[in-house]
């Protein structure tokens, strides 16, 4: 299983950060670069427990599709989504939120698995953690950014 760990820090009330990353208009704004679209289950507005995304996007030249639930929540410290189906065997991405004096700060744990065994571990190693990384450093950029701004 192939592990991302990212620590944020946001001048931002931890409020504002969780809302702000379980934000599917805010999550389409930072993966312009794939297109992504919410398609199905939630597809606007702040996810909550138990509620499903439908994700489409292109990736590797490739039009994919990956469902997630939120498995875990405990506002506004925690939330997990879990992949349903899609292309990855299994992700499991935890958002944890807590406060340090006057930031929030934000920490990202994404745990994955790719089919195809022994290749998709090689493929993790040498493609695609790095490619996931630099997704969620983008998509983090993108809430820092926003909580900042006050938009």
């Amino acid at each position: 299983m192939a592990k991302i760990e990212l620590i944020t820090k946001i001048y931002a009330p931890i409020e504002k950060v969780f809302d702000l990353s379980r934000s599917i208009d805010l999550h389409m704004e930072s993966t312009k670069q794939t297109g992504e679209k919410a398609i199905a289950g939630k597809t606007t507005g702040l996810i909550e427990l138990g509620e499903t995304v439908t994700w489409r996007a292109k990736h590797f030249g490739i039009w994919q599709t990956l469902t997630s639930k939120i498995t875990e929540f405990d506002q506004p410290n925690l939330f997990v989504d879990e992949m349903d189906s899609g292309a990855f065997k299994s992700f499991r991405h935890e958002h944890r939120f807590a406060i340090s004096g006057n930031q929030t700060i934000m920490k990202d744990i994404f745990e994955f698995k790719s089919p195809l065994g022994v290749l998709g571990r090689l493929f993790n190693k040498m493609i695609l953690t790095r490619y996931m990384t630099k997704l969620l450093e983008e998509r983090n950029r993108v809430i820092k950014e926003t909580a900042e701004s006050n938009r």
